[in-house]
């Protein structure tokens, strides 16, 4: 079978909408490190409807900094790949070209160094999940004993670090008197631009006062918020889509047909008009993305640890079983709404009604498994800020401590079934430890609350938080998910 490239595309052009711009004589100006299937699904997404367009100069160079596969992928495919949206009506395929090349960091550092420091790159934008910033997410602080940051401090013009190659091509930059580019995160974590901004300046500080202080004055770190449900790619899927198209696309994308990117207008050189495709450009991110981290991410991890443990390998099947669709609603309605601050003008419950359609979307096919990787990274921003306001306000925690229970059953290492299950996440070895020295469900939740790099200082020592966790794993491990909520919910 052909792969999907320049000379096939023409083929397809019946099926697929296809780009309408000069792909080989436009210039790149973005280097996006960890081009994943989110970053191909949505910032490129949006890239790609500006280049068809006609806006110049905005082809991205996408950056891996630990496997080859996507380079693999879309190396014999020109950097060609289609985004397959699936919602309740049908599918819809679109071929993308806004990826100009792909790098792999490991196999030469140098060279990716070279594209970033290059003063045609105005941007440097990244998805590399919350673990890709090396910091502690209790404090946002830098962790200088992270491997990989001990790494680049000791090998700065080979680093492996998204934070390593941010900095040593500030450097480079700056020592070749080229002005500076945005630095522009991606990621789902509460104060994005402001985290990486920390952390990178405590990186620079490492290597030198004066690069610390050239980044403080030149560079800016916009947040943003970003939405988009995008599965993981099967090599059904891929089959599936080959059927369709009548070629072979390895790079292939899903994704949901909603769309939302909410970006800081805080550049420190030329950007592209994202506005113009959709994209929300504002003084103040933050109202979005709490709404956004708390009731979206919120309500799909409590989904899928709740949903997994239940036997459910979809979102949109956890979201056929009764119960646990009222309890996303119950989550969403009392702990999560009454801590936000909605924007003037935002229709709140139509919001959540949209959320919860989306996650019963059929066509998606989003893995609780998959949902559920490196929960120590993120549920302190999901489930934790949510819990501390509900503490400071006498709220309800009830729903936010099943959640917790709930992860805490997951990263025990042990279905309902009894059978082991696969917890990828940066500190499964020590949680599954402290879970399996435990003998009773108290002593289980106050270690794993003890865990400061989730949960900082003071949360093990509250009773209340404590005593309701405790109680709902007493539940769990007794009844099970489902047999432990129907006794509470209905």
């Amino acid at each position: 079978m052909q792969r999907l490239n320049n000379q096939t595309l023409a083929n397809i052009a019946g099926v697929a909408s296809t780009p309408s711009y000069d792909r080989a004589n436009s210039n790149a100006g973005i280097v996006h490190l960890g081009i994943g299937a989110f970053h191909r699904a949505h910032q490129a997404w949006y890239t790609e409807a500006l280049l068809n367009r006609g806006a110049a100069g905005w082809q991205i160079i996408g950056a891996s900094l630990r496997s080859p596969t996507v380079k693999d992928q879309l190396a014999t495919q020109d950097g060609l790949y289609t985004i397959v949206e699936r919602g309740p009506e049908g599918e819809k395929f679109q071929v993308v070209g806004a990826v100009k090349d792909v790098l792999v960091g490991p196999e030469s550092p140098a060279s990716l160094l070279s594209v970033m420091a290059d003063a045609q790159i105005k941007i440097v934008s990244l998805t590399v999940t919350e673990k890709g910033y090396c910091h502690d997410p209790a404090s946002g602080n830098l962790n200088l004993s992270n491997a990989d940051i001990k790494h680049d401090l000791a090998n700065p013009n080979a680093p492996k670090s998204a934070i390593g190659f941010i900095v040593a091509a500030l450097d480079a930059r700056r020592q070749a008197g080229v002005d500076s580019f945005t630095v522009l995160s991606c990621d789902n974590l509460p104060n994005n631009g402001e985290v990486l901004e920390k952390v990178t300046l405590q990186y620079a500080e490492q290597v030198s006062a004066e690069l610390a202080a050239w980044i403080r004055a030149n560079t800016t770190f916009p947040c943003t918020m970003i939405d988009r449900i995008v599965p993981a790619t099967t090599d059904a899927d891929r089959q599936e889509l080959e059927g369709k198209l009548g070629l072979r696309d390895e790079g292939m994308v899903l994704a949901e047909p909603f769309s939302q990117w909410v970006i800081e207008d805080k550049f420190c050189s030329d950007r592209p008009a994202w506005e113009d495709v959709g994209a929300l450009l504002v003084d103040d991110v933050h109202v979005y993305e709490i709404m956004k981290l708390r009731l979206l991410n919120g309500s799909h991890s409590l989904l899928a640890y709740c949903g997994y443990l239940a036997g459910f390998d979809y979102v949109s099947e956890v979201m056929r079983e009764p119960v646990l669709a009222q309890l996303c609603q119950r989550f969403m309605d009392r702990e999560v709404s009454q801590t936000l601050t909605v924007p003037a003008g935002f229709d709140m419950e139509h919001y959540k009604v949209e959320l919860r359609e989306r996650f019963a979307n059929p066509g998606l096919k989003h893995r609780t498994w998959q949902i559920a990787m490196d929960g120590s990274q993120k549920i302190p921003q999901r489930w934790l800020q949510t819990l501390q306001a509900q503490l400071e306000g006498e709220g309800n925690i009830d729903l936010l401590c099943l959640a917790l229970a709930a992860w805490i059953r997951y990263v025990s290492g042990v279905d309902e079934k009894g059978e082991a299950i696969d917890v990828q996440d940066p500190l499964a070895s020590e949680l599954k430890a402290l879970c399996d020295a435990s003998d009773t469900p108290e002593a289980t939740v106050r270690a794993v609350l003890n865990v400061k790099e989730v949960f900082g200082e003071s949360l093990a020592c509250n009773e209340k938080v404590l005593a309701a966790t405790t109680q709902w794993l007493t539940r769990i491990s007794e009844q099970g998910v489902l047999g432990a909520l129907k006794a509470e919910l209905v």
